[in-house]
Parts: C-alpha cells; sequence; structure tokens
C-alpha cells in the first residue's frame, strides 16, 4: 500500500512517499521524497492514503538533520526503479560524506565509466527519486560551480551551508 505525508522543511513542503514494510523502521520504507518545483517530482496519486503517523520515524531524522543534529540517515527506501546506471550511481552518491563534496566526473570514475559518462552521471543525479536522503546534493561540478539539482540551485546551496555550518563530529 502506498502512503504519504508533507511536512515543512527549510526547503519548503516535502512531500514523502513511502510503501509499508515490516522490516523498516515504523513500518514505512521511503519511495521518494520530493518538492514543490522539482524536475520530475512525485505528485499525489489517486488510490494513495495520506498517513503521517507511518512517516514518523522518518520525518524525526529529516528535522534531526535539518537542525544539524544528525549527519547520516537510517531510513530504508524501496530501491527498485531506476535503471542500473543510475542505481550505480545513485549508490556511489550515497558514499560521499556529510560536509564533503565529489565532482560528476568523480562519481563517474567511482562506477567505473569513462569521463565522457559525466553528462549521463549528471541525468541521473537528477532523476534521484529520494532528495536529500540520498545525497546528490554533494554532487557538484568540477570546477567547484553548484551545477544542476533537480529541486534548484538554491536549495542545493541551502543543503550544503547546512552541513559547512553543521559539521559531522
Amino acid at each position: 500500500m502506498t502512503v504519504y505525508t508533507t511536512m515543512d522543511s527549510p526547503l519548503g513542503e516535502l512531500l514523502l512517499v513511502g510503501e509499508k514494510s515490516v522490516t523498516a523502521k515504523a513500518g514505512t520504507a521511503l519511495v521518494s521524497l520530493s518538492m514543490p518545483g522539482q524536475k520530475s517530482g512525485t505528485v499525489v496519486q489517486e488510490g494513495w492514503t495520506r498517513d503521517e503517523d507511518a512517516f514518523a520515524e522518518i520525518a524525526s531524522q529529516l528535522r534531526s538533520y535539518f537542525d544539524g543534529r544528525l549527519t547520516g540517515f537510517d531510513i530504508e527506501y524501496v530501491s527498485g526503479g531506476g535503471s542500473d546506471f543510475q542505481q550505480r550511481v545513485w549508490k556511489a552518491a550515497e558514499t560521499v560524506p556529510y560536509g564533503t563534496t565529489v565532482s560528476y566526473g568523480e562519481i563517474a570514475a567511482r562506477i567505473g565509466a569513462s569521463k565522457a559518462a559525466v553528462r549521463a552521471v549528471g541525468t541521473a543525479i537528477g532523476a534521484n527519486p529520494l532528495l536529500v536522503v540520498r545525497p546528490c546534493h554533494r554532487v557538484i561540478g568540477a570546477s567547484g560551480a553548484l551545477t544542476g539539482y533537480a529541486a534548484g540551485l538554491e536549495r542545493k546551496q541551502r543543503l550544503l551551508d547546512l552541513e559547512s555550518a553543521h559539521p559531522a563530529a
């Protein structure tokens, strides 16, 4: 069963979508986390059930992250979706430590792709359905410039600023 809720955040309203799971904390595995105005963002579908309680644990972790008290998430998510290439890129993005950044080229190298794959890496990063919890905001241009973020460069900068203001212990 697909459940959803919304929550306020420093980035604006977040839409959390999940599936019931017997192995997830509080019984919900995260399917997507999206924001208004996001490219290819999730929208509520007919038949989904609004259930704020199902996301209590996930929302608590997100609030702790935004408050600077949490540097990593312990959230089960549904890993279905995405091509093999996208999943490899997303897995590599998950390894980028809190408060640090890497380039799209570095992600390409980590997954064994050529430098020519940098654009494809960017496209895969842009298709990430789990903004914030899968930290694609930590992937930047080779020059150090902010490039691309499905939810907008201003939000990407806010996330990077948050992490630099609250360094990992």
